[in-house]
């Protein structure tokens, strides 16, 4: 199963949206999709969605889905790699007014380049990146707290 996450802030994200509802009705993708749209206004025509989740449905469709497809939030690329899940990533874009800047661009780059994502430069790319994410080896996601604790630790003990 295929879960498309477009975060909660009030942005739309259509072109995703329609993209996926393109390559299923090419018969590209075949697995069952779900998404949560958010203030997307694109209505999916071949896949079930809801515009809103609560934390423990959320929490449902990431454990059942074998891929999760989603914006450059960082939120929702964290929370799937720790989960181990498959991840393709697509940016927000300004000049689609999907977003206020494009940082979504260079967020997902950050997460491709460490082998976590699969991330895509725009939604032209996903067909490619469905077959691509079929059989590559991700990193595991490991994450640095423990190490900013040790460092704001040892700096308290230094000042004292």
């Amino acid at each position: 199963m295929i879960f498309i996450t477009l975060g909660s802030q009030k942005f739309q994200f259509n072109r995703l949206l329609e993209s996926v509802d393109n390559l299923i009705e090419k018969g590209v993708i075949l697995d069952d999709v779900y998404a949560q749209v958010g203030y997307s206004d694109y209505r999916p025509k071949n896949y079930e969605y809801k515009q809103f989740m609560d934390r423990d449905e959320f929490s449902e469709m990431e454990k059942k889905c074998s891929i999760l497809i989603t914006h450059g939030g960082t939120g929702a690329i964290i929370g799937a790699v720790k989960n181990g899940k498959k991840v393709i990533a697509v940016p927000r874009l300004a000049q689609y007014k999907e977003h206020v800047d494009d940082h979504q661009v260079q967020l997902i780059n950050q997460f491709k380049d460490q082998n976590l994502i699969c991330g895509l430069n725009d939604c032209s790319q996903l067909e490619e990146a469905l077959e691509f994410i079929k059989n590559h080896k991700f990193d595991s996601y490991l994450s640095n707290n423990h190490t900013i604790i040790d460092n704001i630790e040892k700096y308290i003990k230094e000042s004292q």
